[in-house]
């Protein structure tokens, strides 16, 4: 998904050399989430009221080593 969204760095990346960065684009109703290295992968869509479950969820199943 190459689109002119206004990509970022999430929050919820790793910090160090930029290894495990996940890129978010606030959406009107959704939050588009994708891999930085490999934006032309495409992205993930996640409705604007589920993201912040979804990412507990996330942490809760892979928690930071």
């Amino acid at each position: 998904m190459n689109t002119p969204d206004n990509w970022r760095k999430s929050s919820y990346s790793g910090g160090g050399d930029g290894n495990a960065c996940v890129e978010i684009s606030d959406r009107r109703t959704h939050m588009a989430i994708r891999d930085s290295k490999a934006p032309s992968y495409g992205a993930l869509s996640v409705p604007i009221e589920a993201f912040t479950p979804f990412i507990e969820a996330l942490k809760r199943e892979f928690p930071a080593k």
